[in-house]
């Protein structure tokens, strides 16, 4: 820091990131990060989602992790959030797939059906 402006734009930043963490209006995706979430490559899948969402330049999509699901034979989960729409559950993502999800589910509107394990309707 050479500057109590520069710290200022960083707590700026700081508190924008968090505030869009915990947002819960808009949507979010949840990636199982369990152990087995973990070991089956759900560290990959996440960071490919964030890099998906910074490349398309998509701000307003929080994603964040939960535990074991306990459907651990098809990790690793993602989970898409979306008000007034289904709670769509995708199984056995890659970093491939989760990049492809990004552009048909969040961009387009297009859930990608071969991917689905599981439709929840919410209640909002």
């Amino acid at each position: 820091m050479k500057s109590l402006d520069e710290l200022r734009k960083l707590r700026e930043k700081a508190q924008e990131a968090i505030r869009l963490r915990e947002q819960t209006d808009g949507t979010k995706i949840v990636v199982g990060m369990g152990t087995c979430g973990i070991a089956a490559g759900a560290r990959e899948v996440m960071l490919a989602l964030i890099e998906e969402l910074e490349k398309k330049n998509i701000t307003d999509v929080v994603v964040t992790q939960t535990g074991c699901a306990g459907l651990c034979e098809k990790e690793p989960l993602v989970e898409v959030i979306r008000p007034g729409e289904p709670k769509i559950t995708y199984g056995y993502m890659t970093p491939e797939k989760a990049r492809m999800m990004v552009t048909s589910h969040i961009v387009n509107g297009q859930v990608i059906g071969e991917y689905v394990i599981a439709r929840e309707e919410t209640v909002s």
